[in-house]
């Protein structure tokens, strides 16, 4: 129990805590911003989203110029001729794409965005989905400013919050979102990047490229964003983190247990195609927090062990909570500072039982 405390603090010591309290990646305003930007966006049935995010992105404040490449990937609702009045209204800003058929084995959404990739105009790409949207107008900017991060990168990683909404459902994906982001942010920022979100990720069309675009694992249902930077990386493609508030973006959550569950089972299941190291530094980080919660499950009968049980416990809670808030603030996602002990046991405990789903049934479902 106390080893996996100490592997805890180390995991806190040198990527969290550090990440929480790191300066500003970019400023605000002005900036060296001289290359146009193909902003992607992948969209199935979302008109209602769209209708939102659209007006958003084209209010982007961006001077050097960028389009928005429409995706329609088999809508059966107005998706294209709302798309068709947008291109009207903003010629050569709006562009739409539409797929009609995925061939038999591929996967549906890499499969549009590898058309709509083709489809672009620039060489720098940003990517966002239908249901989400930029927190500012500042977001397209921000963003890429993080290429000329560390003498120039190939790749841009960003962080999407969810949105806020009443019940415990939303409390626990918000709080896994910040772990998760706590962990792909900080272990990029150190040098060690293994994923990133695609709903708020850049990279240029030579970094795409460079991967072979999706096709080591274009018939793997998930993994768009986060094998596609393990691809990159393979390829000695350099990766810069873009984590302030003003370059989010703010998405919409899951409102039921089983649409969230399937969500996560998609998302877990590229885990497996990551590199060794990187499976090695996320499993034992989650490994430490899982068997720290059953070593006091086995201990706790024992009469013997409570005080020094509750002691560790008692320590450990704090200092975790501290630091989870730390992050919290630093990206901007609320935490329930009382639900924090809750939302971490349910968290992991949920990670466990995830695990053990994805080994007895990887069927996996898009929406």
């Amino acid at each position: 129990m106390i080893a996996c405390v100490l592997v805890q603090l180390f995991y806190a010591a040198y990527f969290f805590w550090p990440f929480a309290r790191r300066a500003p990646e970019v400023p605000a305003g002005p900036g060296p911003d001289t290359e146009p930007v193909s902003i992607v966006v992948c969209a199935r049935n979302e008109l209602d989203n769209l209708r939102r995010l659209l007006p958003l992105l084209l209010q982007q404040d961006y001077p050097a110029g960028f389009e928005v490449v429409l995706i329609d990937d088999r809508s059966h609702d107005d998706t294209y001729l709302y798309a068709q009045q947008l291109a009207q209204y903003h010629p050569g800003k709006v562009r739409l794409v539409t797929i009609d058929r995925t061939p038999d084995g591929f996967a549906p959404k890499k499969y549009a965005l590898t058309l709509g990739i083709k489809a672009t105009r620039h060489a720098r790409l940003l990517f966002t989905d239908a249901d989400c949207i930029p927190v500012t107008n500042q977001w397209l900017r921000l963003m890429q400013r993080g290429f000329s991060a560390g003498g120039g990168a190939d790749l841009v990683l960003g962080f999407s919050a969810y949105a806020e909404a009443p019940g415990f459902l939303n409390q626990l994906i918000r709080y896994e979102t910040l772990l998760t982001a706590a962990q792909y942010l900080s272990f990029g920022w150190r040098g060690w990047p293994y994923m990133g979100v695609g709903r708020n990720l850049a990279y240029t069309r030579s970094c795409f490229t460079a991967t072979k675009g999706f096709a080591t694992h274009i018939r793997q249902l998930s993994g768009d964003d986060d094998l596609l930077v393990q691809d990159a990386v393979r390829q000695h493609q350099r990766v810069a983190v873009v984590a302030d508030a003003p370059a989010h973006t703010l998405s919409v959550p899951a409102t039921t247990w089983r649409g969230w569950w399937r969500q996560k089972r998609r998302h877990l299941s590229a885990g497996r195609a990551y590199r060794f190291a990187d499976r090695f530094r996320v499993g034992t980080f989650l490994a430490a927090n899982v068997l720290f919660y059953l070593a006091a499950l086995v201990l706790l009968p024992s009469s013997n062990n409570w005080i020094p049980l509750v002691l560790v416990c008692i320590l450990r809670t704090l200092f975790v909570s501290a630091v989870y808030f730390r992050l919290s603030r630093r990206l901007n996602q609320s935490v329930t500072v009382g639900l924090l002990p809750v939302l971490d046991v349910v968290y992991f405990f949920q990670y466990l039982a995830l695990g053990i789903s994805l080994f007895l049934n990887r069927t996996l479902r898009w929406k």
